[in-house]
């Protein structure tokens, strides 16, 4: 009982959103009199990661510890196990604030809990073509849905006194080659889809760092382009810039830039080689102040000079943790189809098979993305639905060696399919049809029982059109981390009913994509003569704005999912729109009733039109969301604030934001394709 209470004290304490930590001018002060102490040499080694390339320098004399920071955005990895979250695309699919900050809460107790105070994650390079390796640590493709995504989960690990950094800035839209394909975007794109989460979590969430990208962007490297990363300073950033591992390259494009920390350690950023440039006057030692004030300054903020690394109070197999796993599991997950083979009723009559590749496995992306959770605190799939023996029988089969006797009875059938660690990982494109063997397994299993139902492991769209007509439904399961099989038992079993809808377009085919033309591709060499191979390859962003919903009605073209689509349990009914003025903007109100016999959360999503018949803005834009929880017959009021930058586009000619006068649709609805709420307002 004592522990219990103990127990509730802890998550009520933990939990309670605490101020957001900024830098002061007193932290300035501490900091640029902290550098004026130091060497030229101790300067050069603050600025380089050390030890074993996840820890700052330490400068003992001073009273300047050593930093310990950890990969993310799942959870806390480099030597140590932790509890292991859902990725960052099922987050955005769950279209709710809270389980974005619930799941940073739960980082930052777990990184305190380990002496961890600078936390490589969140990741939100927009969701560009599904072949990206990395998508699913991702936010998907809406600037605005990932931009509020990554200030929640921002602000809920930095309340825990741990730096959050924000990556990898700018335009790393995919993994093949990444250190040479150099992306190639105008003005407007950049502004409009590629850095407005950037600048939400330096604005809104004051980020405590930004990691730069590997690519080139429009001709330079971004950890040396000093425009690049000087839009960082323009928008505010007073923290830390620091580079991915190992992706720097000149020592003077990085001194030159605002580049503040390189990482994993000092291969150009050296004492050996900046104390030249330095003597010959090539480099001012007041450039390394400013970069050594940048880091310091952050540091005081956060209290890592006069307080210990390590909380104590918070185990590191901790139960609010899990719960935080728990919930954001069950929150992500996109039914996208469902014959009425959902919910499974409950029944002993009902025996039920479980199959395939990722039935008995935890599946993740691979790379820095990947990380061990801690042993006996995971639930695979075909455990959550065995630990249903009380609603109906299941059993586990072979996907290798399938009894088709057996399978054929089954009243339904459970197949686990989609990508793993070793096909869609960091450094690698991804195929965009599911991993060798697995469409076959699909169409083999709906050939002999009729009541398939698809639960797919992925960071993005894939081929489906082999063999979606064929099974009763199709869950888009992500990557649900440790607690992925109790939640996914729970939709399958009716205990919850699906809320997540989808953060990109699902075309249903490749070619499709607006950006597919454009995306480079992973191709053979054709030619044994390299010299006629391209080193610089380049990836133009030449679809513009009109990436994802964007493009629908500017290339005329159909998807087979639309973003934001998601089914449920239930159904529900938009009524009573409505606008007024507040502020410098407008608030939008309406109503949404469960129309439904079951409990079910609705995504209520509010997009502006732009207004325009020449084609030159999308024809509508996410703008806000709210996700509704309703009983069954319930009716709440939704009001969502547009302010007056919901309005604008990005002018090129004049280089900054602009909101056009005239008169502008607002739209709302459960997806961009349902959208049967319309009001005007006039700008």
């Amino acid at each position: 009982m004592k522990k219990a209470i103990l127990l509730s004290l802890f998550i009520l304490v933990a939990g309670f959103a605490q101020a957001q930590i900024k830098i002061s001018e007193q932290d300035r002060e501490k900091a640029a009199s902290l550098v004026k102490q130091m060497t030229l040499e101790e300067k050069c080694a603050l600025i380089a990661g050390q030890y074993d390339g996840f820890h700052t320098a330490a400068i003992d004399r001073l009273g300047i510890p050593s930093v310990r920071m950890a990969d993310g955005p799942q959870g806390v990895r480099n030597k140590t196990n932790s509890t292991y979250y859902p990725c960052g695309i099922s987050l955005a699919a769950s279209f709710n604030r809270e389980i974005a900050h619930g799941v940073g809460t739960g980082i930052g107790w777990d990184a305190s809990a380990r002496g961890v105070r600078i936390m490589l994650c969140p990741g939100v390079n927009i969701y560009r073509s599904p072949l990206c390796g990395r998508n699913f640590e991702y936010y998907g493709e809406d600037p605005y849905l990932a931009a509020e995504t990554a200030v929640q989960y921002i602000n809920g690990i930095q309340e825990q006194r741990v730096m959050a950094t924000i990556k990898h800035f700018a335009l790393n839209n995919q993994e093949y080659d990444r250190h040479w394909t150099a992306s190639v975007a105008d003005e407007r794109t950049m502004n409009e889809i590629y850095f407005p989460s950037f600048r939400a979590a330096v604005e809104k969430a004051a980020v405590a760092a930004v990691m730069t990208s590997y690519n080139p962007v429009n001709g330079e490297h971004a950890a040396e382009s000093a425009k690049l990363t000087g839009k960082l300073r323009e928008w505010g950033h007073e923290g830390i810039v620091m580079s991915d591992w190992t992706s720097t390259y000149t020592t003077l494009g990085c001194i030159n830039s605002e580049l503040d920390l390189e990482m994993p350690e000092g291969h150009v950023l050296n004492y050996e080689s900046i104390s030249e440039l330095v003597k010959n006057g090539a480099v001012c030692e007041s450039q390394l102040d400013t970069k050594c004030i940048h880091i310091l300054q952050a540091f005081i903020a956060y209290g890592l000079l006069d307080q210990p690394m390590k909380d104590e109070s918070i185990p590191e197999n901790n139960a609010p943790s899990r719960e935080k796993a728990y919930a954001a599991a069950l929150e992500g997950p996109v039914l996208l189809k469902n014959d009425g083979i959902l919910p499974i009723k409950a029944s002993n009559k009902n025996n039920i098979i479980v199959l395939g590749p990722n039935a008995d496995i935890i599946p993740y992306g691979g790379g820095s993305g990947r990380m061990d959770p801690i042993e006996g605190t995971t639930t695979t799939l075909w455990q959550g639905i065995a630990s249903l023996g009380k609603k109906y029988k299941a059993s586990l089969m072979d996907w290798n060696a399938i009894d088709e006797a057996a399978l054929a009875k089954a009243s339904a059938v459970i197949l686990s399919v989609g990508f793993n660690y070793d096909t869609e990982r960091e450094g690698h494109d991804r195929s965009y049809s599911l991993p060798a063997g697995q469409n076959e397994l699909i169409a083999k299993v709906a050939s002999i029982n009729p009541n398939v139902i698809v639960v797919a492991n992925s960071g993005g769209e894939f081929e489906v059109a082999p063999w979606l007509g064929n099974v009763k439904a199709l869950l888009m399961a992500w990557y649900a981390g440790q607690e992925s099989g109790r939640a996914i038992a729970a939709i399958i079993s009716g205990a919850a009913s699906p809320s997540g809808h989808l953060p990109f377009t699902f075309w249903g085919a490749e070619d499709k994509n607006p950006a597919d033309k454009w995306y480079h591709k992973v191709v053979p060499v054709i030619s044994k003569n390299r010299s006629n191979r391209d080193p610089y390859p380049h990836a133009e962003y030449k679809e513009g704005v009109f990436v994802g919903y964007r493009g629908v009605e500017h290339f005329g073209v159909e998807p087979l999912f639309p973003f934001g689509y998601g089914l449920s349990y239930s159904q529900f009914e938009f009524s009573d729109g409505a606008v007024a003025p507040e502020g410098d903007g407008f608030r939008v109100s309406f109503k949404v009733k469960n129309c439904g016999k079951v409990v079910a959360a609705e995504v209520a999503q509010v997009y502006v039109c732009a207004g325009d018949s020449k084609g030159l803005h999308p024809a509508h834009e996410l703008k806000g969301y709210e996700k509704v929880c309703l009983q069954k017959g319930e009716t709440k009021t939704v009001s969502v604030v547009l302010p007056k930058s919901a309005f604008a586009h990005y002018c090129p000619g004049c280089h900054k934001w602009v909101v056009a006068p005239g008169v502008r649709k607002i739209q709302v609805g459960s997806s961009s394709a349902s959208l049967p709420l319309e009001l005007e307002v006039s700008l």
